[in-house]
């Protein structure tokens, strides 16, 4: 039987929290956005659908910027090391990251907000680059020799990453009738903005279920080309 040590099963046990609630938040922000979007139901039934969806939105939201840190952690305490800069860095981007999702989401609908959100944009595309970038390098001198499945999670993770960029660019039409449905009642026109919205981040929400469901099985079976 594996033997693990304190430090190591804390860090096990929180990557899988992450996955679990990464995955299910994301499943609960998805069916409660089916309410947000149904006509047939009153504006206050509506409206508190909505805050349910939003406010359970920043689960998975947290979960993701916290999965790199918890992660990099893990990794070094099964053997895959980093140097010390590197590993700095690691720990200290899930709170960095964290209070950006926070801030974004206090600060919405305000010119600090939006100015926050256009940087979060650019830090998550700093991040998916860096990781290309850093997993194409480990390749090619040999540091990832042998762990096909850690690079093959992290390049995951990055696609994950714009999967849910790709569900930010498709959302400005959703946020459109929703304004008109909180100010003077949802309309014909503002229904449609909301459900056609919703239906193109749909691939992108699918595709970010079934990669962490996959990350997590590569995590556990660990597959090998060598």
């Amino acid at each position: 039987m594996e033997e693990l040590g304190l430090g190591h099963g804390i860090a096990r046990f929180l990557h899988i929290l992450l996955f679990v609630y990464w995955l299910g938040g994301d499943a609960g922000v998805f069916y409660s956005s089916k309410f947000v979007v149904n006509p047939r139901l009153s504006k206050d039934a509506r409206m508190t659908a909505a805050k349910i969806f939003v406010d359970l939105d920043m689960i998975p939201r947290y979960c993701m910027a916290l999965m790199l840190t918890i992660g990099g952690i893990l990794a070094e305490l099964i053997g895959i090391s980093h140097p010390a800069w590197e590993m700095v860095a690691i720990i200290l981007l899930g709170p960095v990251w964290v209070a950006m999702v926070h801030l974004v989401h206090a600060k919405q609908g305000t010119a600090a907000g939006a100015t926050l959100g256009r940087v979060d944009i650019w830090f998550r595309w700093i991040v998916i680059t860096s990781i290309i970038a850093s997993v194409v390098h480990s390749n090619m001198n040999g540091r990832l020799a042998g762990l096909e499945w850690f690079s093959a999670k992290l390049l995951l993770f990055a696609f994950l990453v714009f999967c849910g960029l790709m569900i930010r660019r498709n959302l400005p039409p959703f946020s459109q009738g929703f304004r008109t449905l909180a100010s003077t009642g949802a309309t014909p026109e503002s229904d449609r903005l909301m459900i056609d919205s919703l239906a193109r981040c749909q691939p992108y929400v699918l595709l970010i279920w079934a990669g962490v469901a996959l990350s997590a099985l590569i995590g556990i079976l660990k597959p090998s080309l060598g």
